[in-house]
């Protein structure tokens, strides 16, 4: 602990006596320095014990007042006053002003010389921060020995709770807790979920502090906490939060960080491995796509795991062409591995540059934790989108990444988030293709007739939807249009008019009836 005014005047040896402020003897004391200037503040920083014989004081109690409230105003945390030279004791304005601010005065006696109590703050900073960098190297090596052990990152939280006299949480890359310590602070660390939500979508490492208690918690349950995200490459793989009862000390602050460098080591693993293994996801996710299912079994049972088992899904992730968007896929490809993960799943993915850009492909059990993962990540990033195969065996993945291409082709092209390949097997025509180049056709196809019903007599609009929705059949067309067939005769000989097209040929009327469709949409 840093030495405070309280242990500088409990010094028997400095015979010092506490005149005013004796509310105030917590505060640490930074530096200690004699000035005999009357405004020695443009010296100052702020933290200081400021130790003065007074000689430029004088003793007009408007001049002392004054002194005292620009050393309170500086951010002094004590005065002492030497007697014996210009004051033979000292003047009561200064002892009122002190109590006044709730600035601790301190009277020095003549025999006690300033020097010694600068040597006696110097000796107790140098002997705090000798045990801050001793408490450090402890501290590193009792997490190092927990992170090579068998428990790994969970005996590291339990360790650094410990050390901080606090609680520690980990949370993995979708913001999930993954470990707390102690058990009773499980509850805590859960009302943090938005604050490690907000981290996980800035770039790593980031850090956030709370200052003054956690999010939800009781005014009784007030705590520090600090969340900070784990990761080295822009892209967090974790979050670690910690509570302490009181603000983190820098010697609390190394060992946080010596956490966090483990951590960060821990879940990071070596590049190398990490790169191997998403190449043997890959090639596994080939070879099923091939139709090499025997073969994908064999290889993924020594080396992966095995393969996802009964139904399944393809899911092809994507952005429109031109789009930055590899590290969205990505984090989209973690999200879902770590929560297959969680519930003992297995999945394949696969990251690719592919002919439309990159591209995030998953084989995922149906409606499993990763199938349900993908849907709910994409939804969070603006630009992605998601094709959906139908359910399916393995020995039908080949036909259902296809499946899930066109999905997502649809969603591209129409702006939406997800599209499953039941949409576009039993749906319309219309989201399939290009939604301006739809309207575009629509309009300039129908136009003439618009125009007749804005200055003319007669729907033709309406009378063309009626007739075509009606295959032609003049009866019931009127009927549903409440005129005459005559009248919806002469009505379908001014469209042909206008249009120039016959209504006999069934490619106009399969066109007239895309156009009036595509005006619905």
């Amino acid at each position: 602990m840093p030495p405070t005014l309280a242990s500088v005047v409990r010094n028997s040896s400095l015979h010092l006596t506490l005149l005013a402020g004796a509310d105030h003897l917590e505060r640490p004391v930074r530096w200690v320095h004699t000035s005999e200037l009357d405004d020695p503040t443009p010296f100052l920083e702020g933290g200081e014990l400021l130790l003065t014989t007074g000689i430029k004081l004088g003793k007009s109690a408007a001049r002392l007042q004054a002194y005292v409230h620009r050393l309170a105003d500086a951010g002094v945390i004590g005065l002492g006053l030497g007697v014996g030279l210009s004051h033979t004791e000292v003047p009561q304005p200064l002892v009122d002003a002190a109590a006044q601010r709730g600035l601790p005065l301190i009277r020095v006696p003549e025999a006690t010389p300033f020097i010694a109590i600068s040597k006696s703050v110097s000796a107790a900073l140098a002997a705090e921060q000798y045990e801050a960098v001793t408490t450090s190297f402890e501290a590193q090596e009792e997490l190092t020995r927990a992170a090579l052990g068998k428990d790994g990152t969970t005996a590291v939280v339990r360790k650094l709770a410990a050390r901080l006299g606090g609680w520690a949480a980990l949370y993995d890359g979708s913001g999930a807790l993954s470990a707390v310590a102690p058990d009773w602070a499980a509850r805590r660390a859960g009302r943090l979920a938005a604050e490690v939500d907000r981290l996980r979508r800035r770039p790593a490492p980031s850090s956030a502090a709370l200052q003054g208690r956690s999010p939800g918690i009781d005014t009784a349950d007030e705590d520090y906490v600090v969340v900070q995200s784990l990761g080295a490459d822009r892209r967090a793989r974790g979050f670690l939060a910690v509570g302490t009862e009181d603000r983190i000390t820098p010697t609390e602050r190394y060992v946080l960080n010596a956490a966090v460098a483990l951590l960060t080591l821990t879940l990071e693993r070596s590049r190398e491995l990490r790169q191997a293994e998403e190449r043997m996801g890959a090639a596994l996710l080939g070879m099923v796509l091939a139709g090499e299912v025997a073969t994908a079994r064999q290889v993924a049972a020594g080396l992966f795991g095995g393969l996802p088992e009964g139904t399944v899904r393809v899911l092809v992730a994507g952005a429109p062409p031109g789009a930055d968007a590899a590290e969205a896929l990505g984090e989209l490809g973690d999200r879902a591995e770590q929560a297959g993960g969680r519930v003992g799943e297995r999945l394949l993915v696969s990251r690719e540059e592919g002919a439309h850009g990159p591209r995030l492909t998953v084989l995922a059990i149906d409606n499993g934790a990763a199938h349900r993962s993908c849907l709910g990540a994409v939804e969070e990033h603006e630009g992605l989108a998601l094709g959906i195969s139908a359910p399916c065996t393995l020995e039908e993945a080949g036909a259902a990444a296809a499946q899930a291409e066109r999905a997502l082709a649809v969603a591209l092209r129409g702006g939406r988030r997800s599209v499953d390949h039941e949409e576009v097997g039993a749906g319309s025509l219309l989201p399939l293709l290009g939604e301006e180049a739809v309207t575009a056709f629509a309009e300039g196809l129908l136009r003439p007739l618009r125009d007749h019903d804005r200055t003319s007599r007669g729907d033709l609009v309406a009378s063309l939807r009626a007739w075509l929705s009606r295959h032609g059949q003049w009866d019931a067309a009127a009927a549903d249009l409440g005129v005459h067939r005559h009248t919806l005769r002469y009505r379908m000989r001014r469209v042909e008019e206008l249009l120039g097209r016959s209504l006999d040929d069934t490619d106009v009327r399969m066109e007239l009836w895309l156009a009036l469709r595509a005006g619905e949409e």
